[in-house]
């Protein structure tokens, strides 16, 4: 069974929308290597309809640049939807919204590497919330952006602690699992 491994940035305040004000000054090659180690071991992308309409212009208008955009242009995008009909970023299938958590279900039978998605929205939540989701790296940058939206609902999951990784920016990524039904640690 394929794992669907997420990638969210977060600000230490929770910010995960306003990523162009704050996460850039922490790139570094070190980063790189860590968002390439995920981007290559996935076979394809999931994404909300939100994501996908950022991510497309961006990404498609860099096609050439380097191995991981050319990476994140070819690679199969899903992306979930009440109101997409098509996309025309690479190979890429909608997904209806109400039939999500079958199709996605499916598609982790099917044989092939990682399914990867970025941002932990609405269809990040859906996933956790029905056992789909495998794993959750949350990429804490230092600094306070303002305006946290990681916990903006009422949503509650909890997560165990899988390992901890820190970039030479002062990046540290948390990776999590579901606990699926195991008492926190203390």
């Amino acid at each position: 069974m394929r794992k669907i491994v997420n990638s969210t940035y977060v600000s230490l305040d929770g910010d995960i929308e306003k990523l162009d004000q704050w996460s850039f000054d922490y790139w570094s090659d070190d980063l790189e290597r860590y968002a390439n180690k995920l981007l290559f071991a996935a076979d394809a992308l999931l994404m909300g309809r939100e994501t996908y309409v950022n991510f497309e212009p961006a990404w498609s208008k860099r096609a050439g640049a380097d191995a991981f955009t050319d990476r994140m242009n070819s690679i199969d995008k899903y992306v979930v939807s009440s109101t997409l009909t098509g996309g025309e970023w690479g190979p890429t299938t909608v997904i209806p919204q109400d039939g999500a958590v079958e199709a996605i279900a499916a598609l982790k039978e099917q044989p092939g590497a990682d399914i990867l998605m970025y941002g932990f929205g609405p269809v990040a939540k859906t996933l956790l919330t029905h056992g789909l989701l495998d794993e959750v790296h949350f990429w804490v940058h230092p600094v306070i952006a303002g305006g946290g939206t990681l916990a903006a609902d009422t949503f509650e999951h909890r997560l165990k602690h899988l390992r901890t990784e820190t970039l030479d920016t002062g990046v540290v990524v948390l990776t999590y699992a579901p606990a699926r039904g195991e008492a926190p640690q203390p």
